[in-house]
């Protein structure tokens, strides 16, 4: 099935809602790069599965997705209070989704029975809406990092990604792509190292697949290889998303991102997380102890997946009962980070930063 063309860059929209019917669709996000399908979400557990299994994923997406997750269970007739802990429980670590579901819980806590399916309804088109709107003020902001580096070398500038925080993550533009394509939009040359992001390989099959359908020059390479060309000045720029970011600037995201970030370090090269108000966690300030790290299945280590031309089959690379851990997320101290581009501008990885930025 085709998706759904939805501005000048040719982006699709993550998540939208049928006109005609009221029904939720998300692209299947576990299918790309090789087959361009989508899920209807029609109850409160096609919502559950949707975000537990990937079929959605990515901080504010989860967030949106879960919006939508407490309208379908006032549209069908579930307990909201039971849909709210089944959607809280799916994902430990992205803060987004609860935000989402109390910003939704907060909306009917006080108005008529009757009114609060399109109560609901409204407010996640809001969260939606501000989502898309957050995240194109992040590209505005951080692309003049992406400027100031090309007036100074007078060349293409060389991103690394690591995950996927593009679109897909989102709803449009995404956090860390959306600097990457406001700065295409410009004619600003620029060339992505895109982190292949094991074990389930976001951004071999999802970053390298919006950046080819925009039009951007990039390389996938291997996790391990970050390090080696930031060594050798291949590097200008360290751009990733985030799942949570604590009150004092620390920064967690897709495992595999704090080594980028002493890497980047080491070689002097600026580190920056982007991310909406919805992804920053006021109630924790130290990252590494407090912040959940969600561990998840280990068949996404014991089997990878593969297309032969005709279908995608998922192929054992170690024994079925090898021991393993498979841990989602890790955390980033602040002191590597040197900046955090969100919707309001750009500030520095630290609590007082932070609260001058949102007025806290």
């Amino acid at each position: 099935m085709a998706l759904n063309e939805t501005d000048t860059m040719n982006f699709t929209q993550s998540i939208w809602l049928d006109k005609n019917t009221q029904e939720v669709t998300v692209i299947d996000q576990r299918k790309l790069p090789f087959e361009e399908t989508t899920q209807t979400l029609a109850t409160v557990d096609d919502v559950c599965f949707a975000i537990k299994d990937m079929v959605v994923r990515g901080a504010p997406l989860i967030g949106v997705t879960a919006a939508y997750g407490l309208y379908i269970a006032a549209k069908t007739n579930f307990d909201l209070s039971l849909a709210y802990g089944a959607l809280l429980a799916t994902r430990p670590t992205a803060i987004n989704l609860k935000w989402a579901l109390d910003s939704q819980m907060n909306v009917v806590s006080s108005i008529k029975k009757e009114d609060i399916e399109q109560a609901l309804l409204n407010n996640a088109n809001n969260i939606r809406d501000e989502d898309i709107n957050m995240c194109s003020q992040i590209g505005n902001h951080g692309f003049h990092l992406i400027k100031q580096i090309h007036e100074q070398t007078r060349r293409s500038v060389n991103i690394l990604t690591h995950c996927n925080a593009g679109w897909l993550a989102t709803v449009q533009w995404g956090t860390a792509t959306a600097p990457i394509y406001k700065a295409h939009q410009a004619g600003i040359p620029i060339h992505i190292w895109v982190d292949e992001t094991r074990p389930r390989n976001q951004g071999a099959n999802l970053t390298a697949w919006e950046l080819s359908h925009a039009g951007i020059p990039f390389h996938v390479i291997t996790d391990n290889a970050g390090g080696h060309i930031m060594q050798h000045g291949k590097v200008d720029l360290v751009l990733v998303g985030s799942d949570r970011t604590t009150a004092a600037g620390d920064v967690c995201n897709k495992i595999g991102t704090y080594l980028k970030a002493l890497a980047a370090y080491e070689n002097n090269i600026p580190f920056y997380a982007a991310l909406p108000v919805s992804t920053i966690d006021w109630s924790i300030k130290d990252g590494v102890n407090d912040i959940p790290i969600e561990e998840r299945s280990n068949e996404e280590i014991i089997f990878m997946h593969s297309y032969s031309g005709e279908r995608i089959s998922k192929s054992m690379i170690m024994p079925a009962n090898t021991p393993v851990k498979n841990y989602a997320f890790d955390v980033t101290p602040s002191r590597y980070v040197t900046g955090i581009i969100t919707e309001r501008g750009i500030c520095k990885a630290n609590e007082e930063s932070l609260k001058k930025m949102y007025g806290r």
